[in-house]
Order: structure tokens, then sequence, then C-alpha cells
């Protein structure tokens, strides 16, 4: 009777492991598909886990789309590193000797996240390159490459910019949220000399310590073992791992100049993110944290802020006023 019980003890213990055991699996099956794959990530969801009111700024919107759609532009498309067809949405001015590749956020479009500073930039004759990020918009793939991938895209992209507008034109690199983390982790590479600068803007460190944040904060969950499983599939499947490359260690190898933004109220990547990037960054670097700015909000919460340190990083990497005499506009204060 009593091995006959321990048998019973052993085998209900088991029964448990085995159900937490495909409960972890089921969740981390979920968590993967959600987040790392194309057509399962939404747009709809990363907007409420972002939290920012995007509908006070709709009017400002509707105005710059119009203006912006107005301007020259043309698809371009090129093949990534591994095959992939990329896309992006090109717009020139006068002879192109200054361009911004544009990067955008998680589950965005190119044409989506530089609506407003289309405005920006294009008035002060930049040529715009709004890409759409693997497994994003146009772009083929299946999974999100979160800037680990996307960095060896960007280096594809200026290849095509360099090639359009020739040796001498001067870029800088642009990115927003997602976008943001692959221009930093793009900075760490052997970049062109036609790269003059990077600018990110709410940029998180790696994949796999924003999701903790996500997890933790908003859902109140454990981050082992759903991404530390995840990391393993991603792996197998994406071929990278969430904290494989990370802009924190990237900048560590930066040589161009860096430009951070970041909002104090952002809530889905915290500032503090910023903070140890900046930190780390071996390049000269200037940071510029928005009071009261939700996620990706700080061109909104305070325009003249973000555009007067914008204008004078500009002009510190390029050695001249970036505002071109047929613009009519004066230069930012400084």
């Amino acid at each position: 009777m009593g091995v006959w019980k321990k048998m019973k003890g052993i085998m209900k213990w088991a029964a448990v492991l085995g159900a937490l055991a495909a409960a972890c699996a089921g969740e981390t099956a979920y968590f993967y598909r959600r987040t790392m794959m194309r057509n399962n990530a939404k747009v709809e969801l990363t907007m409420k886990m972002a939290g920012t009111d995007w509908s006070q700024y709709a009017p400002m919107l509707a105005q710059r789309k119009e203006a912006m759609l107005g301007k020259l532009h043309r698809d371009v498309f090129i093949q990534s590193w591994d095959g992939l067809r990329l896309h992006g949405t090109y717009f020139p001015i006068g002879e192109e000797k200054k361009v911004v590749i544009c990067f955008h956020g998680y589950t965005s479009e190119g044409m989506k996240d530089y609506i407003a500073l289309s405005d920006y930039y294009l008035n002060r004759g930049y040529s715009m390159l709004l890409i759409d990020a693997r497994s994003h918009g146009k772009s083929e793939g299946r999974y999100i490459g979160f800037g680990c991938l996307d960095r060896k895209d960007a280096l594809k992209w200026i290849d095509w910019v360099i090639g359009q507008c020739g040796h001498t034109v001067r870029i800088v690199l642009h990115g927003t949220s997602m976008g943001g983390a692959t221009v930093l982790m793009t900075s760490g590479l052997e970049l062109p000399e036609q790269v003059r600068g990077v600018v990110s803007d709410c940029a998180f460190t790696s994949p796999k310590e924003v999701f903790t944040h996500v997890l933790h904060s908003m859902y109140h969950l454990p981050a082992f073992p759903v991404i530390y499983l995840a990391d393993l599939v991603n792996r197998k499947l994406a071929g990278y791992g969430m904290d494989e490359c990370n802009a924190a260690r990237e900048v560590a190898k930066a040589k161009v100049p860096i430009l951070m933004i970041h909002g104090d109220g952002d809530t889905f990547v915290p500032s503090r993110m910023c903070d140890k990037i900046y930190a780390n960054c071996a390049s000269p670097k200037r940071k510029l944290i928005v009071k009261g700015a939700a996620h990706a909000e700080s061109y909104y919460k305070d325009t003249a802020a973000y555009e007067e340190a914008l204008g004078d990083f500009l002009k510190e990497i390029l050695g001249e006023d970036v505002l071109t005499k047929e613009s009519g506009l004066e230069a930012c204060a400084e």
C-alpha cells in the first residue's frame, strides 16, 4: 500500500507539472504569434499598449499628409541581405544631396510615422526615403526583425541612396520606436562616410528588455519562462536571439554623432532605456527628454523643442545651416 500511495503521489505531481508545462507552452506560443509574426502583430494592440492619444493630432496629420502626398514621390524596391523584397517610398528634393532615411515603429509603415516630420525635412531641402521594415507594409518577411535584422537591411538602403544620389550625398538615419532601435543598432556597424548622423526617437534597448517591461507593467506577469522560451523559438525560426543585438551595447561601438529623443511620460518604452543607451554611447551625442510626452509623442507634445534640438544637431553634423534658400524659413533659435 505504501508503494502504491507513493506512486499515486508521483503521478499526481507529474500531472500537475505536465499541466504547467502545457500552460507555459501555450502562453509562449500565443505570445510569440502575437508579437513576432507578421499579420498576427496588430497595430491596434500596439496603440493600446503605447497609450498615446493620437486623435488630438488628427487634423494636423491630415493636413500634412495632403501636403506630403502632393510632393513628387515614387515606390522603391530592393532585395534584403537574406533575399526578401523590401519596399520604400522616396521623395526626391532638389539635387538630392541631403537624404534622411526614416525607419518606422513596430506594426506601423514608412508612410505613417513620418507624416508630421515630412513638413520639417522636405521644406528644408531633404529628400526622404521612408522604408517599410521587413514584415511590415509592402515589404516581404514572416518574422519581425526588431532592429536586430533590420540593421542589416539599413545597410542595403544606405547603399541604394548612395547609388541614387552619388558619393557626395550626406545621409541622416532617423528612427522611431522600433525604428529608433534599428538606427541605434546600425550605428555600431561599419558605415560609409556618407552617413553623417543618427536621430533616435523613443528607442528600446532590445526586444527582450521591452517585452519583459510590458509583461511586468501592463500584464503583471513574470517574464520567465515565456521570454526565455520565446527566445529559443525565435532563434530557430527567425535566426536571432531577443537580446542578441542590444542598442545599449551597439552604441558603445558607434562613431557617428547621435541625437536621442524620448518622452518622460512613455510607459511603453520607459525613458530609462534612453538614459542607459545615452550613458553607453561612445560617439558624440545629444539627448532631449520631453516632459509629459507619451510613446512617440515628443514631436507633437513640444514641437518647438524637438525642431530646435533636431536643427542644432543637423547643423552640427552637416557643417551648414540646414535651411535652403528656397524654403523661405528662418533657422531655429539657438
